[in-house]
């Protein structure tokens, strides 16, 4: 890996606050008035819609009147609104006339800054498989995907069962608390942590990467861009060290030696590098946490979907789909158009960002009747599209399954009801999407 050489023993100091949230809106309170207005009626990439909850009548609207539309003029440019089922999965399977790539513009809304110096830009660009168009992504994805095999996913199984019921056991009983903090955030950390065979100690400094990684509004906080850099360098010099230490060693199940041993990836540039750990990161942290704080949300929402679960444990595969369904983790990927071609009846042009809301097609009345409601039971949850579609779709959906199905597994053997007591903060945000504090009592049913 071309890399600037570092020693074992080199003293570093990694960071752990601000947070992103915490920075970026303290950067509001400040220059609040610099940011970009939001004026088109359909522009849905403002964070006000997600943090406040009231995204789903815009949707609706589109889905109904427009269902492919575009919008000009906004703080990410113009972008084409894909927001249907049936639509998205038609762009996500033409990978090579809508491209994922980096070098086109990525899979997230935002643009670098266009006064930006290109040596800068080139110097932050973070190429990672899934913001790749095949060859490249196909050699990489293969890289990472046996650890996502059902064999490995099988024996992950018992440690991942054991470390719920200890969190779990851990938390009290008639008093509040963070559901985020004490059970989202620490399985998720605890889970990536045994992936990469990263630090058990440090393993909380994963979810301060994945949240400075994944938070596309910093794009639009002239100053924070800087800080992001550094600290995704400090990420990437952790990892760097992880790296030093094994490359030498045999080969083994953690995803760092699957890299080192890839032909695919152990050449990869400093920014490569960086770009497919914070795909990891994030994909295997923000998501999977998000869904765990979704999932008691939503049962506390719908008593009558809570029920059904506590009375029946057979429905909990099922249920595991239509919370991922109901909460859609990340809301939206990016494509861009390599050649003019007709979508649905409107004539997109070579270049054009088409911005693919799957926060909007999974309540697509169209293929989910009752699509806000919760309803453990759907017949066809798994038609979801949280997980992407195509060459794209989610590397470590299973795993992801399998964390969720075990949480509401212990939770029933405990007959643990979660009741939403206190604070239920969304993250503030247009890509990920759920919530930054969530506070709850546990009673008995």
């Amino acid at each position: 890996m071309a890399t600037q050489p570092i020693t074992a023993n080199q003293a570093f100091t990694y960071r752990r606050s601000p947070s992103a949230t915490e920075a970026f809106e303290a950067w509001l309170k400040e220059h609040g008035q610099e940011l970009p207005k939001h004026t088109h009626p359909w522009d849905v990439s403002r964070s006000d819609i997600y943090v406040e909850d009231r995204w789903q009548p815009i949707f609706a609207e589109m889905r109904a009147k427009a269902p492919v539309n575009k919008v000009t003029g906004t703080p990410y440019g113009d972008y084409w609104n894909v927001t249907t089922v049936q639509a998205i999965q038609h762009v996500e399977a033409l990978p090579d006339l809508y491209s994922s790539s980096w070098e086109h513009g990525g899979i997230t809304i935002g643009d670098p800054p266009e006064d930006i110096d290109p040596a800068k830009l080139e110097e932050r660009r973070l190429p990672m498989f899934i913001a790749m168009d095949r060859p490249h992504h196909t050699g990489q994805r293969r890289t990472v995907a046996p650890a996502f095999t059902p064999g490995e996913i099988e024996k992950m199984a018992a440690e991942v069962r054991m470390r719920t019921q200890a969190v779990l056991d851990s938390l009290p009983w008639g008093e509040q608390f963070d559901w985020v903090d004490k059970v989202s955030i620490e399985l998720t950390t605890g889970m990536l942590a045994i992936l990469f065979g990263f630090p058990w100690e440090d393993r909380r400094l994963l979810t301060f990467w994945s949240d400075w990684a994944g938070d596309v509004e910093l794009g639009l906080a002239r100053g924070l861009e800087d800080t992001r850099f550094e600290i995704l360098s400090e990420m990437a010099h952790y990892f760097q060290r992880l790296w030093m230490e094994r490359v030498g060693a045999p080969p083994s199940r953690d995803l760092i030696s699957m890299m080192i041993h890839s032909e695919a990836m152990q050449h990869m540039s400093p920014q490569e590098f960086m770009g497919n750990l914070v795909l990891l990161i994030v994909g295997g942290n923000d998501t999977t946490r998000n869904t765990m704080s979704g999932i008691v949300h939503a049962l506390d929402t719908f008593p009558d979907q809570r029920e059904i679960f506590e009375n029946d444990t057979s429905v909990i595969p099922n249920a595991v789909q239509e919370c991922i369904r109901y909460v859609t983790p990340l809301a939206h990927m990016r494509r861009t158009a390599l050649h003019d071609a007709e979508l649905f009846g409107q004539e997109i042009k070579a270049g054009d960002k088409l911005v693919l809301w799957y926060i909007s097609a999974n309540r697509d009345e169209a293929v989910f009747k009752d699509a806000d409601k919760l309803i453990v039971t759907r017949e066809n949850a798994r038609r979801h599209l949280s997980f992407g579609y195509g060459i794209h779709r989610c590397v470590g959906a299973r795993l992801a399954e399998l964390q969720l199905k075990i949480l509401l597994e212990e939770m029933h053997e405990r007959r643990m009801r979660v009741r939403v007591t206190g604070k239920a903060e969304r993250v503030r945000a247009n890509f990920v999407h759920g919530f930054r504090k969530l506070e709850t009592t546990l009673e008995k049913f």
